[in-house]
């Protein structure tokens, strides 16, 4: 039964004598780094010498120690003070330790004439100097490391291996992969378990499967780690299914393994598969990590399932998984992808530790969300603190001055990030300053910015200009963006609608008939649309006419009295983005029945009165909807926050936070 950490500090008080156990008896639990470096410093204070052994374990302390602790390179340099002060220069355990902390963290230099000074023959040393570039993500320096170790004609050993394996893999280094294998063979180290999963985790990293599967099949034993390697190539080439089947054949699982399948999921887009292998992992009583829970919050945040994000928060609490700083991001992420925004805040506010991810994701939420003024303040306290700004956060804060209608202040931001921060601006850059642009109406600098891009523009910012036109209604610029769209995406359905309403409102009917007939005989046909909404911790998902669903009878009977309800108050349907050749009562009834109009009826029935309607929409929202959901919000009382391909909607008391929708 493994020793619980308040369990090892209650035996550590009561040992009279407790040398190396200071920080060893903390070391299997990376939560209670600050204690292991307490209980050392405490040692020292009672006058008590530590031994090799303490230092190895008090550096991976240091390494993992939150900033209030004195995390970095200067408390492994204060550990290296310590262990020449003790004379334990010359032991292999404390030597090797500060040559794999110093190279971890960034001192490549200091590592090596340690290691020069240990002795250039001593593999342990050497293993140390690759195994911490690796763990500093220094992948190639790992790689060279090995080649000086073989130059220098020292013998390498299966932990050399696994770990230059372990670097070629994450550093995609195939040719030298193929390179190291090739010597593993010669070395007669085989078979090995540890250096066979990491080939296997190397080919699969390196998305060379078919290696992977022949290292694989040739094991004359497996384990865990075997299988899961496996699973993690596949779902990283996109191979779900298959990484499923392999996973489905595992005689054992770990955390890690049902880790990876979730995030395969994932990683297809597949979220609502994701939350079900979650489930199926808690039947199995495997208990979730912190790397697991980012990923099902991950899949939260896609969906819109805010219930199931809270109970995820809550079960991190319940079973003790650490609230690091990426399950932090991932809350912050979620909570503003479901249109809580206050609730990200109170996330952030509460994290003792904060990364670049942390103060961007924040920035983003709060622009998403119509908070633009927000956003710019918490990238003013971003800089106050020192964080670097990178090119996502630029979308943020451009994001948020488009949001906020802040011209001047978007062009300003847009500057300074190529000047100031010395970054060039990629297309979502422009697409964010063109959009800021058309929305307010500066359609001709919108488009003068597109002729001058470096790169040539893609339909997202064609398609945000042409809606500006729409919106402005500048149909002479709006032909011309169309025309340049349709050149770049024949087949897109949204450009004949958008200029097909623009020459509605400018009578020009010829033209709308001309539009519509050029749609029937392309076949051009519309992506077709869904709505997803979380009720009790289940996702329930609605296309237009939808009749599938086990309470569709009662769904439909809700929405007609909803739409005879709007009617009383002046709703008039907006067909003119229905292109389907029918009679306009037909028309009529295509837009009644669209997927949120579905969705929102079925929320009115079973959820209670006051609480928020939650939808995620895989496509722009049509004009009849928005206009209707407004209506909705305010005769039922209910806030409705609607995410779908372009925007966030809050809808209170009949108001959009979207204002001008495109």
């Amino acid at each position: 039964m493994p020793l619980r950490p308040s369990r090892a500090r209650g035996l550590f008080d009561g040992i009279p004598h407790r040398g190396a156990a200071a920080a060893a008896g903390y070391r299997a639990a990376p939560e209670r780094d600050g204690d292991a470096i307490a209980a050392y410093v405490g040692m020292l204070a009672r006058g008590e010498r530590p031994d090799a052994y303490t230092f190895p374990s008090l550096l991976k302390a240091v390494a993992r120690a939150p900033p209030s602790c004195a995390r970095g390179v200067a408390p492994a340099a204060a550990v290296h003070a310590h262990v020449l002060k003790f004379g334990m220069e010359r032991s292999a355990h404390a030597a090797s330790a500060l040559v794999s902390a110093y190279a971890a963290g960034g001192r490549g230099a200091s590592a090596r004439a340690l290691l020069d000074a240990c002795g250039r023959g001593m593999s342990v040393a050497w293993n140390a100097l690759i195994s911490g570039h690796c763990r500093g993500k220094r992948f190639g320096e790992s790689c060279r490391s090995f080649a000086d170790m073989v130059r220098d004609g020292v013998t390498s050993t299966p932990v050399t291996y696994v770990s230059v394996l372990s670097a070629c893999g994450k550093g995609r280094d195939l040719l030298l992969g193929l390179q190291v294998h090739k010597r593993v063979v010669e070395s007669g180290v085989l078979p090995d378990l540890k250096v066979e999963n990491a080939l296997v985790n190397m080919y699969a990293e390196c998305a060379d499967m078919d290696s992977a599967w022949k290292v694989f099949d040739g094991m004359q034993v497996r384990n865990v780690v075997s299988w899961t390697s496996l699973v993690s190539g596949l779902a990283g080439l996109g191979e779900v299914d298959r990484a499923r089947e392999v996973f489905d054949c595992m005689p054992e699982r770990d955390v890690v393994s049902w880790t990876a399948i979730i995030d395969g999921y994932i990683q297809a887009a597949r979220f609502r598969e994701a939350l079900e292998m979650f489930r199926q992992m808690q039947y199995s009583n495997v208990r979730a990590d912190e790397f697991t829970m980012v990923s099902v919050i991950t899949a939260c945040a896609q969906l819109g399932a805010l219930e199931m994000g809270e109970w995820a928060r809550v079960y991190m609490s319940r079973r003790g998984i650490r609230m690091d700083v990426f399950v932090g991001n991932a809350l912050i992420d979620m909570y503003s992808k479901c249109g809580s925004v206050e609730r990200a805040l109170e996330v952030f506010k509460d994290m003792h530790s904060r990364d670049n991810f942390t103060w961007t994701a924040i920035i983003l939420g709060l622009a998403v969300n119509g908070h633009g003024e927000e956003a710019i303040d918490m990238f003013h306290r971003m800089i106050r603190v020192s964080e670097a700004p990178d090119e996502v956060t630029f979308i943020g804060v451009l994001t948020a001055c488009t949001h906020a209608g802040l011209v001047d202040k978007g062009r300003e931001f847009f500057l300074s990030m190529i000047h100031s921060y010395k970054i060039a601006p990629n297309v979502v850059h422009y697409g964010c300053i063109i959009d800021l642009l058309g929305r307010a109406g500066k359609i001709t600098e919108a488009l003068e910015t597109i002729d001058q891009m470096p790169m040539a523009p893609n339909s997202t910012i064609l398609g945000s200009l042409l809606a500006a036109c729409r919106v402005h209604g500048n149909l002479d610029t709006g032909e011309l963006v169309a025309k340049r769209l349709l050149e770049l995406d024949p087949e897109n359905s949204m450009v004949y609608i958008l200029l097909s309403n623009m020459y509605a409102k400018s009578n020009r009917w010829e033209d709308v008939r001309q539009f519509r007939q050029a749609i029937m005989e392309k076949g051009i046909k519309k992506e077709p649309g869904c709505s997803l909404i979380e009720m009790n911790g289940m996702i329930h998902e609605f296309v237009a006419g939808d009749q599938s669903h086990p309470m569709s009878k009662e769904i439909y009977s809700k929405l007609e009295n909803v739409i005879t309800d709007l009617k009383n108050v002046g709703y008039l349907p907006d067909i003119t983005e229905v292109f389907v050749q029918v009679a306009e009562e037909e028309k009529k009834k295509i837009i009644y029945w669209h997927n949120e109009k579905l969705a929102i009826a079925f929320a009115l029935l079973r959820s209670e009165p006051n609480t928020v309607i939650r939808i995620v929409k895989n496509l722009r929202m049509c004009l009849d909807c928005h206009n209707a959901i407004k209506l909705i919000s305010r005769l039922y009382g209910r806030e409705v926050v609607v995410r779908d391909r372009t925007h966030f909607h809050h809808f209170r008391h009949g108001f959009c936070s979207c204002k001008d929708y495109w």
